[in-house]
């Protein structure tokens, strides 16, 4: 099948075998994107830079309709992730953006995130430069990028002075991909 035909699909997996999984599907030549996090641990002797999947027992998969079952067949897949009923399907942009923010941060955190409506921004600055958003906690400087499809939100830190307020009919103008 042509590539322009796959779609990434979020894949639910057993608990700690992301890796494991993520191996097995490149093994048999599937696509696969299990985002990789470097956290600093401190001990009291020491600290250690390890990485840990960034979404705790998922990972995505870019695959026609077709190879759904392949998929799901695989040792240490739970099953996809459903949204409203059907497989999460996760745009292309949203991929990269998780990709983007893992290459410039950090440290950063997944969180469950209930959308809500207050001013709009824009950022100006960064590897999320031009990405749109809403305010939703004002006087915090976290930027959270929404990712719609599964209704987690990526958090890292950012200068006020690389954010401005704009009025709705700018935000309109082009999907909102960030909240604050």
């Amino acid at each position: 099948m042509e590539k322009s035909q796959n779609f990434w699909y979020a894949v639910y997996t057993k608990p700690r075998w992301e890796k494991k999984v993520a191996e097995s599907l490149i093994r048999k030549q599937v696509e696969t994107y299990c985002p990789i996090n470097r956290v600093t641990h401190q001990w009291s002797d020491r600290k250690k830079v390890v990485e840990e999947p960034l979404f705790k027992s998922y990972v995505f998969v870019r695959i026609p309709e077709t190879m759904k079952t392949t998929v799901r067949e695989t040792a240490g897949i739970v099953n996809f992730v459903y949204w409203l009923g059907k497989p999460a399907c996760i745009p292309e942009h949203e991929i990269d953006l998780i990709k983007r923010f893992l290459h410039e941060y950090d440290n950063v955190e997944v969180e469950s995130f209930p959308i809500h409506q207050n001013d709009h921004i824009q950022i100006t600055a960064g590897p999320l430069m031009h990405q749109r958003g809403r305010v939703v906690e004002s006087g915090k400087n976290t930027v959270k990028a929404v990712l719609y499809s599964m209704g987690f939100a990526l958090t890292a830190t950012v200068r006020k002075s690389e954010l401005v307020l704009l009025n709705s009919n700018q935000f309109r103008q082009q999907p909102s991909n960030v909240s604050l």
